[in-house]
Formats: C-alpha cells, structure tokens, sequence
C-alpha cells in the first residue's frame, strides 16, 4: 500500500508542508481557479475546503492542470 496523497477536511496532516485543494477525485477535467492553499505543521487538521467536492493535497503532488 502506498502513502495516502489526498485529505478530507478534518484529517490530520501527517507531514508539514504547504497544502492545497484539488479537485474532485480522478476527474481530470475539474480546474480550480485560485484554490486555497495552507501551511500545516505534522499533526495539525485540514480546514474546510471551498467546495464539498475538493480534497486536500500537498502543493508538490497536486496535479496541476
């Protein structure tokens, strides 16, 4: 099993780093304008994102398109 990638608000973050919200899972064709972006230490929780839609991901990983 691989590390998870995506968050759901609520989540713990299990690194620190800078995180931003994508869009719904697997959907390659959902662009986010100006999403929100938040620096978290290990440990702290995932803010409510925009849209009910949107997960969290780490700013290097999140797929940009």
């Amino acid at each position: 099993m691989g590390e998870q990638t995506e968050f759901e608000p609520g989540d713990k973050a299990p690194n620190p780093g800078i995180y931003t919200e994508v869009g719904e899972a697997r959907s390659f064709h959902t662009q986010i304008n100006n999403p929100k972006r938040v620096k978290l230490e290990r440990g702290d929780t995932f803010p409510e994102t925009t849209n009910k839609n949107r997960k969290w991901k780490k700013a290097e990983k999140a797929r940009v398109h």
